[in-house]
């Protein structure tokens, strides 16, 4: 069938694919469009996938400031160019992020920057619980993973769900940001002040 110029621009604007690939993408489907989308997001993913690991040393740092002037975000979102860095979108990413982390407070950017010893004390606590309930050790580990994995959704940036979307984690939007832009993107560090709190919650490598 043939393929018009506005359901290309209508699924391009949907995924941020290549003119071209949005194309293809609708002649393979015979003009289904979901079929098309899902295979152009499962296509940008992979490739996102492939991104993760290279050097990200460009980006922003984004500040952020809730009215009322209570509650403040300092953000470093990092890309691999300058001209990344400078489009509208990434330095829109870069406010959504900081206002995210406004309203939901994470205390690490990933599980992966939580201190060993607290992660331990965690784990420790919830096996502890666990544990009191009598349940078999295979039903007590399930227990403890489910247990982690509601607090790292708690306290770690990249698990959150998004305050505008919670169907989807603040990760998985960075995930499809780099697909959308062909750059690897990582939260650096960011740091969140509170008016009278006796501290600042601050996350880095």
């Amino acid at each position: 069938m043939a393929i018009t110029a506005q359901q290309v621009k209508e699924l391009r604007e949907l995924t941020g694919a290549a003119v071209l690939d949005c194309k293809k993408a609708l002649e393979e489907y015979q003009g289904d469009f979901e079929k098309a989308k899902a295979y152009l997001n499962e296509k940008g993913l992979a490739k996102a996938a492939k991104k993760a690991g290279r050097a990200a040393n460009d980006g922003v740092i984004e500040t952020y400031t809730h009215p009322g002037a209570r509650v403040g975000v300092m953000l470093e979102l990092n890309c691999e160019t300058d001209f990344v860095a400078k489009t509208d979108q990434f330095k829109s990413f870069a406010r959504e992020l900081a206002l995210h982390i406004a309203f939901a407070n994470p205390l690490y950017v990933s599980q992966e920057h939580i201190p060993t010893d607290a992660l331990d004390a965690v784990r420790a606590e919830f096996l502890k619980d666990a544990k009191a309930q009598g349940k078999p050790d295979n039903i007590t580990e399930k227990i403890v993973e489910g247990r982690l994995n509601k607090y790292f959704a708690e306290v770690c940036l990249l698990s959150q769900p998004f305050v505008k979307d919670d169907e989807v984690t603040v990760g998985s939007l960075v995930t499809r940001t780099i697909a959308e832009l062909g750059e690897n993107i990582q939260v650096r560090r960011f740091a969140r002040f509170a008016l009278g709190e006796a501290g600042a919650g601050e996350a880095e490598e």
